[in-house]
């Protein structure tokens, strides 16, 4: 059955993401903003699918501590439905991710388009000046960035050091952060066609102030995008990031 039902999600999924790429395309010569509902409306429609077809339901915890304006989202990253969510819980969200998805038909030109934040992970220095420079337009403009501060999907259980990327664009930005931890991958795992039913929890800490330093703010940061726990009451730190597309 819930190979049946993944089945199901998956054709509604594509479907709906083909349909929405096409359906939207003559807005591309419009304005960004107009293209903001449309988003809005696509990830909810996932959502809503995942409830439906799988039986999958999203609970967000502290909503309250949401940037309405400018602000700074670091989330943790286990399941390609992190991707997609934030369009349906922030008003106007400019992920970060990595530059060879802007190489995906229509996918891409949308990223483009509305002008998420494309990194080049091999640039090195450069990417990292890029993306305090592209933040800071973001910012400017009082959209929230999202970052994903490990910089890649993480598998549920483990944990991966905090990247340079979120500690440059606080201290360029000045502003608060907002982490955010997920249980997404235990339900949408990655590369995975299976869909399990159950609950996808999403928890808004509070916002870290700005203004900390660097290892007080990583400190802080890895605590709290974490949402499970193991027997010693700590998730498992490991050396290297598991490599998966954004």
């Amino acid at each position: 059955m819930i190979w049946l039902r993944s089945l199901l999600f998956n054709i509604a999924f594509w479907g709906t993401t083909i349909g929405f790429g096409l359906i939207c395309l003559p807005l591309m010569l419009a304005p960004r903003r107009w293209l903001l509902l449309p988003m809005r409306v696509y990830a909810l429609i996932v959502i809503g699918w995942l409830r439906l077809l799988c039986g999958v339901r999203l609970v967000v915890d502290g909503r309250e501590n949401l940037p309405q304006g400018p602000g700074l989202v670091a989330a943790k990253h286990q399941s390609a439905f992190d991707t997609i969510v934030w369009f349906a819980l922030l008003p106007d969200a400019a992920y970060v991710l990595k530059r060879e998805l802007l190489f995906i038909p229509i996918w891409g030109w949308y990223c483009w388009k509305t002008r998420h934040i494309a990194v080049d992970r091999a640039a090195g220095a450069n990417a990292l000046r890029h993306l305090v420079k592209a933040g800071k337009a973001a910012v400017a403009e009082g959209r929230q960035v999202v970052i994903f501060p490990e910089g890649t999907r993480v598998a549920p259980g483990l944990r991966v050091g905090v990247q340079p990327g979120i500690v440059a664009l606080a201290a360029a930005t000045a502003l608060p952060v907002v982490p955010v931890a997920t249980d997404s991958g235990l339900v949408w795992g990655r590369r995975a066609f299976r869909k399990q039913p159950g609950t996808i929890t999403i928890r808004v800490r509070p916002a870290i102030p700005p203004g900390l330093s660097r290892p007080v703010l990583v400190t802080r940061l890895e605590a709290a995008i974490e949402l499970a726990e193991d027997s010693t009451g700590q998730v498992p730190l490991v050396d290297k990031p598991v490599e998966s597309p954004a």
